[in-house]
């Protein structure tokens, strides 16, 4: 059944992006998600939440590869946050354990389609072995362009801003928003054009709070794991259909 149903999912696929084209698409060059939904999605289903972080991992891959073809240039997702250390400690366990699991097996294909990786957070509270798979990935994709994909792990709005503070007055800082940039976990990113959060939350949850002055915000009903590429290009039609004034009129 799964052989003779591919062709008609190929097909959908083909049909949603050239609909997207049709409408005068072009996808935002700068994007970010809050990946929110698994633990939900994991529940309805009475099966244990790392089940739906998995389930979540893959609906990742297949975004992340969307967002390249359609023309993406830097796509920021949001792993773990700061205050997800409060989760029941056998979840972050196996969280630690998937995040490692997907770093080995997911760079070098990420590198195969010259992605570039960045991981962005504090390295602080990481396992040894964490912190060297996360430097090894970022090593080997240092030189991709075709798209750099954000990961922001262990990362909070608010503490990037405070560390921010701190290397800022340790240097002598000027006052300048531009200057302030700089001292940003990656001061090369751009900020986010659009904003998705999936599951029908709606709000940052500390998520690029300075990056996030202008983005366009967009909410999805749809809990992560299900969350598909006709949902991604549903979201930048609803982006291009915007008018992006940046306080003037």
């Amino acid at each position: 059944m799964k052989l003779l149903s591919l062709p008609g999912n190929l097909r959908r696929k083909k049909k949603e992006r050239e609909d997207f084209l049709l409408q005068g698409g072009e996808a935002p060059a700068y994007v970010a998600i809050i990946m929110d939904g698994n633990g939900r999605w994991a529940a309805e289903r009475h099966l244990p939440a790392i089940a739906g972080h998995r389930e979540g991992a893959r609906a990742l891959k297949k975004i992340v590869r969307a967002s390249r073809r359609a023309g993406v240039l830097e796509l920021t997702v949001f792993a773990f946050s700061t205050e997800n250390w409060r989760r029941p400690r056998e979840e972050i366990d196996d969280l630690m354990k998937m995040f490692g699991e997907l770093i080995e097996r997911e760079t070098p294909e990420l590198n195969h389609e010259s992605v570039r990786m960045r991981f962005i957070g504090r390295r602080q509270g990481l396992s040894d072995t964490l912190r060297r798979q996360i430097d090894e990935s970022e090593r080997l994709t240092d030189g991709n362009s075709a798209m750099t994909l954000f990961v922001a792990f262990n990362y909070g709005g608010r503490a990037e801003i405070a560390d921010a503070v701190t290397a800022a007055a340790d240097n002598g800082f000027s006052g300048s928003e531009e200057e302030f940039h700089q001292y940003l976990y990656a001061p090369e990113m751009h900020d986010p054009e659009l904003l998705i959060r999936t599951s029908g939350e709606q709000r940052l949850s500390n998520f690029l709070l300075w990056q996030c002055a202008y983005s366009e915000l967009y909410f999805s009903h749809k809990l992560w794991p299900a969350f598909e590429e006709h949902d991604l290009l549903e979201a930048f039609n609803e982006f291009n259909r915007r008018r992006r004034r940046f306080g003037a009129r």
